[in-house]
């Protein structure tokens, strides 16, 4: 598998101080759009309203089209009544993990957009890359600790079905 190519948008919502993507995209390791409808076409935009889990089936999408985050404060967007809509890309949802990033310490399914890329990648099959993501972050080594166990069973499961019935172990 070729390295899977990053994308994100960002909303400018968060602490630029503490945010994940900025300091990613910074580095070189994630590209920015303008706009949510401008994620490419195809890619695998994670996301926890998307109906199915993601799974290394989604692999060979993931590296021909990216990976791609939407970059949102998770309380704005409650505000708001959820995340925008980018029909262009193909929505999957990361199964139960638990964050490590300093503001959602501890909390399921509240993960930074480094976090949530690394996990991504890591199903994905690109357990380097999301560790290289992860590096770039005090706490990042702390994600990949917490998350061990889920993130093997995940990465192990054949498609979306067995993702979901993987997550039942650590829910």
């Amino acid at each position: 598998m070729s390295r899977v190519r990053l994308y994100a948008y960002h909303a400018g919502q968060c602490d630029p101080k503490k945010c994940t993507s900025r300091k990613l995209e910074r580095l070189g390791l994630l590209t920015f759009v303008p706009r949510a409808a401008s994620l490419p076409a195809g890619s695998v935009l994670l996301t926890p309203e998307a109906e199915r889990a993601l799974s290394k089936a989604d692999a060979p999408r993931a590296e021909r089209r990216g990976l791609s985050v939407l970059d949102l404060s998770w309380k704005v967007t409650e505000k708001v009544g959820g995340f925008p809509a980018v029909p262009r890309a193909v929505g999957r949802a990361l199964p139960y993990l638990l964050a490590a990033n300093p503001v959602n310490y501890g909390k399921p399914f509240v993960l930074s957009s480094a976090e949530a890329l690394a996990a991504a990648l890591t199903i994905l099959g690109e357990p380097d890359h999301g560790r290289e993501v992860l590096s770039k972050f005090a706490w990042g080594e702390q994600f990949l600790t917490l998350n061990h166990d889920p993130l093997e069973a995940y990465a192990a499961a054949q498609d979306s079905a067995g993702v979901v019935a993987a997550q039942a172990e650590f829910v």
